[in-house]
């Protein structure tokens, strides 16, 4: 007789299935993608003639004209937005956590999550623009400017446009990670201590708060700086273009019409990924620095209660990021039913709908794709995500377990340097350009989103509901499906709603993926940033902007209409 199966084993199996479900279903698209780089960058690809591994295609590279400066604005592009979104909302949670100006802030910042980048980017750019709204405000009085001044904003050689575009859009995504790792935290018993022993409000938070934090916030801060390095959209529609970037250099070898350029494009992938491993390289020596820092401040016993200033900064800074954008998104709509508005007139002379009418006619394949994409993409994730956490069950709640790290794959590597290896396993294998290609990537991108945002409210259900289900005889499947996927129905909105605008604003791997033959409303607003009709622009752009607000609505009025008789339901 053999030995009788114990149910902690049966957990654990049920367990390894699941994280080698989600090894699989992350792990495999990025290494094959990974690898679809690595060879061509060496010269093999038989499907374009590479049959031999040579280093002559990195040589080619080196000699590509401005290649050293566009990889070093990159990077410091990249560790300067880190840093500058770290110490802003630091120090904007160290000043005002639990104080009435942080829940008014707080209600500012969250909806600018469901902003995407490039709708932020032109939001930004139609504000600072030598014709942008600012100006406007102050012309011809204060500037004397009859006309917009010949300046290179943005745009700009030091790429300080795209610098203040990705704070703008980072800072609320730390934020709402730093929200839900508060609660975590013994926020009011280390106030009332550290205030006993007179240290300031922003020491006091720093010294016996700060590492607790930092630790949960670890893995989002290097995902905003693996992001800041690689960004495609942002940079072409704020950042420098002469030289541009590396990985928009690397997107226009890529759309090249020489098939040859996929070569140059491979090695240029992989020198991006080693400038993402430097800046990681950089980023952890900042902190042993920071650590070091510390602990100096923490053993000299300064106190500094003169904080005001710093707090002031960091409020500051904080309403900036929501005011911009919010001021950038009405600009937007502003624009796209503005007639005649000539500068520096603040306000257009006449409104018309005429840009509408004329632009929706050939903007609904694009709308009608991308909704499709996010709708399927995020359903997929969602699934996945209920399922993933249902087999996990509540073993690890409150465990900082290894399978959580998974998640960050996606999003700790450089798009351009696995998405792109993607295309070209798919144009060796002989396969077109399909919906079906891109809703996987979309997918692949959409998940680790969804399950992270669902994975919280999903270990702090009370278990006791499930307990008095299983108490009258109801099996596993019947209990989720009645107990506890309605008690977390809004939860599961939410995540719906994050999966598809995680979607909706997906630039480079449609792109990739898609070859230019499947078009989302994110690709044509880019594509139109180097245009200048403003009006065309601003269509687009709050099209992509309003989808994800839509899901955010649905999923903030649905429980209300749904439960409407159940109060307790409806939260």
């Amino acid at each position: 007789m053999g030995r009788p199966i114990s149910v902690k084993a049966l957990k654990g199996s049920r367990t390894f299935t699941a994280n080698t479900l989600l090894a699989l279903i992350l792990g495999l698209p990025i290494l094959a993608g990974v690898a679809g780089v690595i060879l061509p960058a060496f010269g093999y690809l038989p499907a374009l003639g590479g049959s031999e591994f040579t280093l002559g295609h990195f040589a080619e590279l080196a000699g590509q004209p401005h290649i050293l400066r566009s990889s070093l604005t990159g990077l410091v592009i990249g560790l300067t937005t880190t840093g500058a979104a770290v110490a802003i909302v630091g120090t904007f949670l160290a000043g005002f956590a639990g104080t009435p100006a942080f829940s008014r802030i707080q209600h500012m910042v969250s909806p600018l999550l469901a902003v995407p980048h490039a709708a932020a980017a032109f939001a930004l750019a139609f504000l600072v623009a030598p014709s942008g709204f600012l100006l406007r405000l102050v012309s011809p009085e204060l500037t004397g400017f009859g006309r917009p001044p010949q300046w290179l904003v943005p745009n700009d050689p030091l790429a300080l446009s795209m610098l203040v575009g990705l704070i703008t859009k980072e800072v609320p995504f730390l934020f709402l990670i730093a929200l839900a790792a508060l609660p975590h935290l013994p926020l009011r018993q280390s106030r009332q201590l550290t205030a006993a022993l007179g240290y300031g409000r922003l020491i006091g938070f720093l010294v016996s708060l700060w590492p607790a934090l930092y630790r949960q916030l670890r893995l989002a801060v290097f995902a905003v700086l693996v992001y800041s390095v690689s960004v495609v959209d942002v940079a072409i529609i704020l950042g420098p273009q002469l030289p541009a970037t590396l990985p928009v250099r690397i997107a226009q070898w890529t759309a090249d019409h020489d098939l040859g350029a996929r070569f140059l494009a491979s090695a240029a992938a992989l020198l991006q990924l080693a400038v993402v491993l430097g800046a990681v390289a950089i980023w952890l020596l900042i902190e042993r620095l920071g650590r070091f820092v510390l602990r100096k401040l923490t053993y000299s016993g300064r106190r500094l209660r003169n904080d005001a200033m710093p707090r002031f900064v960091s409020a500051f800074a904080m309403a900036g990021c929501a005011a911009s954008i919010f001021l950038g998104i009405t600009l937007l709509g502003l624009w796209s039913v503005a007639g005649l508005w000539p500068f520096p007139a603040a306000l257009p002379a006449e409104l018309t709908l005429q840009t509408w009418l004329r632009t929706l006619p050939p903007l609904w394949p694009a709308l009608r794709t991308t909704i499709a994409l996010a709708l399927l993409s995020a359903a997929l994730a969602l699934f996945c995500a209920i399922l993933l956490l249902h087999r996990n069950g509540a073993a690890e709640r409150g465990r900082n377990v290894p399978r959580h790290r998974l998640l960050y794959l996606p999003l700790l590597l450089p798009e351009i340097s696995f998405v792109f290896g993607l295309q070209i396993l798919i144009i060796s294998a002989g396969l077109k350009p399909a919906f079906w290609s891109v809703l996987a990537v979309h997918f692949l991108f959409a998940l680790p989103y969804v399950l992270l945002s669902l994975s919280a409210p999903w270990r702090e259900l009370d278990p006791r509901f499930e307990r008095v289900a299983a108490g009258f005889g109801k099996s596993a499947l019947r209990t989720l499906l009645t107990v506890r996927l309605p008690l977390l129905f809004r939860a599961c909105l939410t995540a719906f709603a994050v999966g598809f605008s995680v979607s909706v604003s997906l630039y480079l791997p449609t792109l990739l993926i898609g070859a230019g033959r499947l078009t989302t409303i994110a690709t044509e607003a880019v594509a139109l940033s180097s245009g200048g009709d403003r009006r065309v622009i601003g269509v687009y752009a709050l099209v992509q902007a309003s989808l994800p607000f839509l899901a955010f609505l649905v999923a903030s009025l649905g429980p209300q209409l749904l439960f409407r008789n159940r109060q307790a339901m409806r939260t």
